[in-house]
């Protein structure tokens, strides 16, 4: 019973790198990724810049911006609370802009995953499976 209430609380997300053809790979949910109580959000649904840009940090780069991978200090305080250089934050592209635009990943060392799209205002937890 105490293994089922684990299950229940958290998951991990594992990171799989995408395949040669240029898909994601599988993504496996297991226990470990803390549940952050934000809003949630299935990868399918992101908009594909946004599943573009989760392949790009699955790969490791490279990446379009120098400010890709840079930490994410989390200074509106929305995101679940975790030691300095936690989370780095990845720029999802969106069309017609001339700059970064507004729309982010804030990926965690633990495989956590959040999707904000306008420039930290809010975030919904991203769930791959």
């Amino acid at each position: 019973m105490a293994a089922v209430a684990i299950l229940v609380g958290s998951f991990t997300i594992a990171r799989c790198a995408a395949s040669p053809g240029g898909q994601a790979g599988q993504h496996v949910a297991t226990v470990g990724t803390p549940v952050s109580g934000l809003p949630t959000v299935p990868v399918g649904d992101l908009p594909p810049q946004a599943r573009e840009t989760l392949v790009l940090v699955d790969r490791d780069g490279p990446f379009p911006y120098a400010k890709d991978g840079t930490t994410f200090n989390n200074l509106e305080g929305l995101l679940p609370d975790r030691p300095r250089g936690y989370y780095r934050e990845y720029t999802v592209v969106t069309p017609g802009e001339a700059d970064r635009g507004a729309r982010r990943l804030v990926v965690g060392q633990g495989g956590d995953v959040y999707y904000t799209d306008d420039h930290y205002r809010s975030f919904r937890q991203v769930i791959r499976g």
